[in-house]
């Protein structure tokens, strides 16, 4: 059985800031399956009925209105919500946030030709309604709190393309600038921290997302920015798991735990939970990778960049195609490819297997890429544009 708080059958989030804001992606191809198809797998779907409570102890869910329902296992699947801005004004109807299917079909509303919309937060979500929404000619004013885009994901060589990109194709990029108020009757005044103010018809603000963790907080399951589960998706009561944007999980290939907000993360720690769940044994063991689509652009992205020390390009940014490389010690830890996906394959491939970049073979190709690997055959092969060469170490 599937509970779920929203009205609607199971569907993709990420084409609401893309495709389908823009209306070239219809409604019902959002939708991962049909009714028919749940009804003849045997999976009871409950739409628009919001879990209220757990009873841990008598493995008991309360409903609304009054309803229970018994466990005998139990998946946590609540992803997260928009991080809202408080200042004054926030609470304007002019002023969207975008996370379900209902908040795309209103904003797109708002993105008529000739229209002014400002976007608060220059993440994947800002930077995509932005692109979407100039590309309908919508007069589009960005502003971002840091001092580059997508600085909490990237790096500043990315985000100084991506910023140039935008800005190319006519959006007002306003870096270091935080909204003070909105304010305005007519027409919906945006105040920013400098004391400058301009007219919109509409805002959107993409700055974040919380983990929906409260109902596991509730009922007493151990918390921090997320559900604590462990590498098989199990959070402190054997009998409850969680996947998804509302977890933070054990990695196996980063030691450590981790909190993803990523359509990756969320399919693959649901298999791990559910293969668990029915009694085998599966661990989470995977490189973090993420994808963005922007005007004719495909940004791609593997692994986890902090602590990078050297990093090598490959293709030309001049002509829209290139991918970065960030090494640690020699060690290939990220990627970050611009409509190369061969590259971005191999890299990320790589990464999984904790590549040794051959920097000194790196200035043109093939990049060398020597793996560890438990077996005691040192060995060749090639993908992409990377060779490598494979040889064993101690573990």
């Amino acid at each position: 059985m599937v509970l779920g708080d929203e009205g609607r059958l199971p569907y993709m989030r990420p084409p609401l800031s893309k495709k389908f804001l823009s209306a070239e992606q219809s409604e019902d191809r959002l939708y991962f399956r049909p009714a028919a198809y749940f009804e003849a797998n045997g999976i009871e779907m409950r739409t628009g009925a919001p879990v209220e409570g757990i009873d841990r102890k008598a493995g008991r869910l309360r409903l609304g209105g009054g309803a229970t329902l018994e466990y005998d296992k139990l998946l946590l699947a609540t992803g997260c919500r928009p991080r809202r801005l408080r200042v004054p004004g926030s609470a304007d109807p002019r002023i969207h946030y975008l996370r379900t299917l209902d908040d795309a079909l209103r904003l797109r509303g708002a993105l008529r030709p000739g229209s002014r919309l400002a976007v608060v937060g220059a993440g994947y979500v800002g930077l995509e309604v932005a692109a979407t929404a100039v590309t309908a000619g919508v007069k589009v004013t960005l502003l971002e709190r840091d001092d580059r885009v997508l600085g909490r994901v990237t790096t500043p060589m990315l985000s100084d393309f991506i910023a140039g990109v935008h800005r190319a194709r006519g959006v007002q990029l306003r870096c270091a600038s935080s909204v003070a108020a909105f304010s305005g009757s007519a027409q919906l005044q945006v105040e920013v921290a400098q004391g400058v103010t301009f007219d919109v018809d509409a805002a959107v603000v993409g700055i974040g997302a919380v983990p929906n963790d409260d109902l596991a907080r509730e009922a007493g399951l151990a918390c921090d920015d997320g559900i604590l589960v462990d590498g098989h998706g199990r959070t402190s009561d054997p009998a409850i798991f969680a996947a998804g944007d509302c977890t933070r999980h054990e990695n196996a290939l980063y030691a450590r735990r981790l909190r993803l907000e990523s359509v990756q993360n969320a399919v693959d720690q649901a298999t791990v939970a559910a293969t668990c769940m029915g009694g085998g044994n599966l661990s989470y063991c995977r490189v973090p990778w993420f994808w963005s689509n922007q005007y004719a652009f495909k940004l791609q992205s593997a692994g986890l960049f902090e602590g990078y020390d050297e990093v090598i390009e490959r293709g030309a940014r001049g002509e829209g195609r290139f991918a970065l490389l960030y090494l640690k010690a020699g060690m290939l830890i990220g990627v970050d490819a611009v409509n190369m996906p061969a590259e971005y394959a191999a890299a990320r491939r790589a990464i999984a297997a904790r590549g040794e970049l051959a920097i000194d073979a790196a200035t043109s190709p093939p990049v060398k890429v020597r793996v560890p690997t438990t077996a005691g055959v040192a060995r060749s092969s090639q993908f992409g544009h990377f060779e490598v060469a494979e040889r064993s170490v101690a573990r």
